[in-house]
């Protein structure tokens, strides 16, 4: 049985994972759907991550909301975990090096 995401608005080119995938995993796209509708998980990826629904290329704009959210600093297929690994923030440049696991800045504590 596929795993969900959410296209949250047409233009966005990331979904938010509804289930946990595993690598390879098949996820369906449910939502606004502009792109494909069914893909492969290229990695595990926990439920609440982003996930690339459309191939995007290094310094592309990460769409979600039908706003950019960030730039690709890397390509990014579809399938893909879309997170601090292979984007960055258009808000501020602490936000580009956030704790990959914890989310939090990497020169404070995280118990």
């Amino acid at each position: 049985m596929p795993v969900e995401c959410f296209q949250i608005h047409k233009t966005d080119n990331v979904a938010t994972l509804l289930q946990d995938a595993g690598d390879s995993a098949e996820i369906r796209v449910r939502g606004d759907i502009s792109h494909c509708s069914t893909f492969l998980a290229t990695q595990s990826i926990r439920a609440g991550h982003k996930v690339a629904v459309a191939p995007i290329a290094q310094g592309e704009r990460i769409v979600k909301y039908g706003y950019p959210i960030g730039e690709a600093t890397q390509a990014i297929a579809p399938g893909e975990w879309v997170h601090l690994h292979n984007c960055r923030s258009l808000y501020d440049s602490a936000s580009s090096s956030l704790d990959i696991e914890s989310g939090s800045r990497k020169e404070m504590p995280y118990a």
